[in-house]
């Protein structure tokens, strides 16, 4: 079979034809797209550039390529399921497979005659884990042997002592290919089937009440005629019986829906928090970004939840009207229950209306609690204790009043509508039932009331969630605004790639202005700069002339208003954000900059691989102990994993600026940008951190007061 996989191999040359023949197979709108050669130099060594190529090729087409690693251990399950992708196989020269489906023991892979073969996965895993498998074949091999290891059980036994010894080695080369998350929800519900999805629970939903009906049909017929035949009961109970498999396949078919809709919007959600403008973040307070967060969280639920709720309403009123209009007891219940679903129209959007008012009520006040809370020390210093509490007096009573609106507002909604109707509903029968209407034909009208009950029941709790998710909606504007710009590769990035991106100079920025949004004088004005490899810069200033900003501007953080900016010739948007953050990385201010709650080493290596590979931790440790960290590191019971954060151990200021600045020089950017580092540094610290920069960073550019 190894045969077989080398006959399917494409040479890395061929890489664009790749992508368009997974594209294709796999039903992924790529547009027309012509890419420069890839790199001579690439290998499978060399992960960081395969990856940066591979994504900015399948960008170039409009797709989304995300390189997946996998433990040793979970190579097969990653390979049943990662079609479409690419697959780099290991060796020289780069060559790649392009899974195209997927599979239980072999997925299907297109070769260059774009062909699809079937390719067993346990060879295609054996040739992916082949070279971390071969370091400890001979000592497991012999262990085996002394363990007097039958050969019919022997290759069962290898398996499990290398998932035992290598389980947890990362094992990579696989890039997953689909749509990028800027792409619009309506071709993510396409892609996924979504929307096939729903009419398929449409119609199980109309069958199951299909059977629901003909089984009160039978109940009320026998009831009626007062006679129980022993062919009806038979029938009544295979109806009852054929429910209960069509009511579990609905509702596992919802939750299956609920997960795949769940990840879209989740995805498409991070990639806006990933490209939020930052300056537009950077004024939003702690607690503004923390509302927009529990917003985040609730759109998922509350709009599934809330979809599939009137998805099963509609269904139930549709079924009652047909009842109502069949059961021939006149227009008056069909004309009630019209009259009820325009009330509670009307009662749901008032609730709406309170909702949203009390949100930005509850958005405001977490804003302002918040940040009490995020200044606390400086209030107990400062503000006199008898005031400490009338700002959070205030804004509570604020929330208690919009909280009794919404109150009111929702027990109309949810109390008096459902219930209501079942009244003027039964109501409704009165006058068919004096007029002496035959007993069947009120049974059925009756029959048809109870039903509509239950499907305003429906629409009163799928209303109340989706009004949760609208407002949700409204909240997380910026980041829905934010994943619909997206990026995408253009070729001029990728033939810089191609023939060596380290020729001239880093930065060019030339006449240069920025103006903050709602400020009538220009933070930065006619600025030009020229920084090369090897350089070696101190920008100093006092407070307010625009040094951070200047900062942000060669970090892509933000663009500038008027001038341009190239780094290595190419400007912000050829590279896009992510282009500027590969070879610029900064260390903003430190009131700017975090300590995440996580390891030591997650936090130094953020701007890498995660999980870390030894050598990375071995690099990080070397920075550190050269940045004079190696006491921490020695105080710490963890080491490199030692928790930190809000919720671990407590960093100073000093270590924290060290700790920024290494995580700056371990992305290994052609720049580094250092905005107040060493401000908290005594000079002895600040002298052996000094050292260590220069010593590591390609280029540096030291922002600092006089």
């Amino acid at each position: 079979m190894t045969a077989d996989i080398e006959g399917l191999a494409w040479p890395l040359s061929q890489l664009s034809e790749v992508i368009e023949v997974l594209a294709r197979a796999s039903g992924l709108p790529a547009r027309a797209a012509e890419l420069p050669a890839p790199p001579a130099g690439l290998d499978q060594s060399d992960v960081r550039a395969q990856e940066e190529w591979v994504e900015l090729a399948a960008s170039a087409f409009g797709l989304e390529a995300e390189h997946v690693d996998a433990p040793y251990a979970e190579v097969e399950e990653l390979l049943r399921g990662a079609g479409p992708a690419i697959v780099f196989l290991p060796g020289a020269p780069p060559r790649l497979l392009a899974l195209v489906g997927a599979g239980r023991s072999s997925v299907p892979v297109i070769g260059p005659d774009h062909r699809a073969l079937r390719v067993e996965i346990e060879a295609l895993r054996a040739r992916l884990c082949g070279s971390v498998e071969a370091h400890i074949a001979p000592s497991v091999a012999a262990m085996l042997d002394r363990a007097g290891v039958p050969p019919s059980r022997r290759e069962r036994a290898r398996r499990a002592v290398l998932r035992e010894r290598i389980g947890a080695v990362p094992i990579g080369g696989v890039f997953v290919l689909r749509r990028p998350p800027s792409a619009s929800l309506l071709d993510h519900a396409r892609r996924l089937g979504l929307t096939r999805r729903i009419l398929t629970l449409f119609a199980a939903s109309l069958a199951h009440q299909a059977l629901w009906t003909a089984a009160f049909w039978i109940v009320g017929r026998a009831a009626l005629s007062d006679h129980l035949d022993p062919g009806w009961i038979t029938a009544w109970s295979l109806l009852l019986l054929s429910m209960v498999p069509l009511r579990v396949s609905i509702t596992v078919a919802g939750m299956l829906f609920s997960i795949d809709a769940s990840a879209v919007l989740k995805r498409r959600l991070l990639a806006g928090a990933l490209l939020v403008d930052a300056s537009s973040m950077r004024r939003m307070g702690a607690g503004q970004l923390l509302g927009r967060v529990f917003d985040a969280e609730a759109l998922e639920a509350l709009a599934v939840g809330g979809g599939l709720s009137s998805l099963a309403a509609v269904v139930d009123l549709a079924t009652a009207s047909i009842i109502l209009v069949l059961s021939g007891i006149g227009a008056l219940p069909v004309l009630a229950l019209l009259a009820w679903v325009a009330l509670s129209a009307w009662l749901l959007a008032r609730y709406h209306a309170s909702r949203r008012r009390w949100t930005r009520g509850r958005l405001d006040m977490t804003h302002e609690l918040i940040e009490r809370l995020v200044g606390h020390r400086t209030r107990l210093a400062q503000e006199p204790a008898s005031s400490f509490h009338e700002g959070e007096d205030r804004a509570l009573t604020r929330y208690l009043h919009g909280s009794l609106e919404l109150d009111r507002a929702e027990v109309w909604a949810t109390a008096f509508l459902h219930r209501g109707f079942l009244v003027a509903g039964a109501a409704s029968l009165a006058p068919a039932l004096l007029a002496g209407a035959p007993p069947v034909t009120v049974a059925v009208a009756l029959g048809g009331v109870l039903m509509a009950y239950r499907g305003l029941s429906a629409v009163v709790g799928g209303a109340v969630q989706l009004s949760g998710a609208a407002i949700a909606w409204e909240q997380i504007a910026p980041l829905r605004r934010a994943a619909d710009r997206g990026e995408e590769a253009r070729p001029a990035l990728l033939a810089a790639l191609r023939d060596g991106s380290r020729e001239g100079a880093i930065v060019d920025a030339r006449q240069v202005a920025f103006q903050y949004p709602g400020r009538a004088r220009e933070a930065l004005s006619d600025v030009s700069l020229r920084i090369h490899d090897g350089d070696r810069l101190l920008l100093e200033g006092p407070s307010g002339a625009g040094k951070s900003t200047f900062g942000a501007l060669l970090s892509g953080l933000v663009e500038p208003s008027q001038g341009l900016i190239l780094v290595r010739g190419l400007d912000h948007r050829t590279l896009g954000l992510a282009g500027f953050r590969r070879r610029i990385a900064s260390a903003p201010q430190f009131q700017e900059n975090h300590v995440l709650t996580g390891t030591f080493a997650f936090n130094l290596l953020m701007g890498r691989e995660w999980p870390p590979s030894p050598a990375d931790i071995v690099e990080a440790e070397a920075i550190c102990r050269d940045l004079g960290l190696g006491g921490l590191l020695e105080r710490m019971p963890a080491g490199m994993m030692q928790m930190v954060g809000e919720t671990g151990w407590q960093l100073s200021h000093g270590e924290k600026s060290r700790l920024y600045i290494a995580r700056a020089l371990l992305q290994r950017a052609d720049l580094i940008v250092l905005d107040e580092s060493f401000a908290a540094l005594d000079p002895e610290t600040l002298e052996r951190s000094l050292r260590c920069v220069l010593a590591r960073a390609n280029a540096v550019l030291v922002i600092a007061h006089p």
